[in-house]
């Protein structure tokens, strides 16, 4: 059985919080992604990554996200709010460090942040 390996080894080294960021396809300006490392083929069900994905002040999504990979996200800094409703009102509010762990197809969201986030997440697919 072949194992894709897209992560390299990576020793300590510093990351840049002021480069290197970009809006993920399907969300709105003021959240940005950073990849850390490895790559995810959701075409095909292969692959892992771990990521930055930080929220602006007052940024929020609409609608739940759904996906068919595995998602662990550490709230590392700020506050998070899950499950406001489409104009950003309502839903549970969480400070880091908060974590949640999602199996394929659960549904998650939407989110806002108040005062702006970053969080850790690890993707990927099971073997």
């Amino acid at each position: 059985m072949s194992r894709m390996t897209t992560k390299p080894h990576l020793e300590f080294y510093r990351v840049s919080m002021d480069e290197g960021w970009e809006v993920p396809p399907g969300y709105p300006e003021g959240i940005q992604q950073k990849i850390l490392s490895g790559a995810l083929d959701e075409e095909n069900g292969r692959g892992n990554r771990s990521r930055l994905l930080r929220f602006a002040p007052g940024v929020y999504t609409t609608a739940p996200f759904v996906h068919e990979y595995f998602e662990e996200v550490f709230l590392v800094s700020g506050d998070l709010t899950v499950g406001n409703d489409e104009n950003g009102n309502g839903g549970e509010s969480f400070t880091g460090p908060t974590y949640a762990s999602r199996p394929p197809g659960a549904y998650h969201g939407p989110f806002k942040s108040e005062n702006g986030c970053v969080l850790f997440e690890i993707h990927y697919y099971q073997d």
